[in-house]
């Protein structure tokens, strides 16, 4: 391993891997990963683990559905910020709700 030699390639969208690339990746792949001080092997615990903090991360991330009436005006402002202006309401909503002297302002 250690008389290997690290190649970095740069491949950018649209451009075709050369064949020397493709065997380099197939090579590759077939290399079994050897541990080492840098990146020992994990336990089973430690894997274990690992899988519940993502599992608990994900659910964090999931966001439910709502159906919300709001006045016309307010769908075209928010439209008119461009693509994705679902996020953008959805972050306006998180910063209002954090804020105490809106909320009461729109109590």
């Amino acid at each position: 391993m250690e008389n290997e030699k690290i190649i970095r390639t740069t491949i950018y969208a649209g451009q075709q891997p050369t064949d020397a690339m493709v065997k380099e990746i197939e090579m590759a792949a077939e290399r079994t990963p050897t541990p080492d001080e840098d990146a020992p092997e994990l336990s089973i615990e430690q894997y274990a683990e690992m899988a519940e903090i993502a599992r608990n991360r994900r659910a964090k991330r999931v966001k439910p559905v709502l159906s919300l009436r709001i006045s016309q005006d307010t769908l075209e402002k928010a439209k008119a910020t461009g693509k994705g202006y679902t996020d953008f309401l959805s972050r306006l909503l998180d910063n209002a709700i954090n804020d105490p002297e809106l909320v009461a302002k729109s109590l």
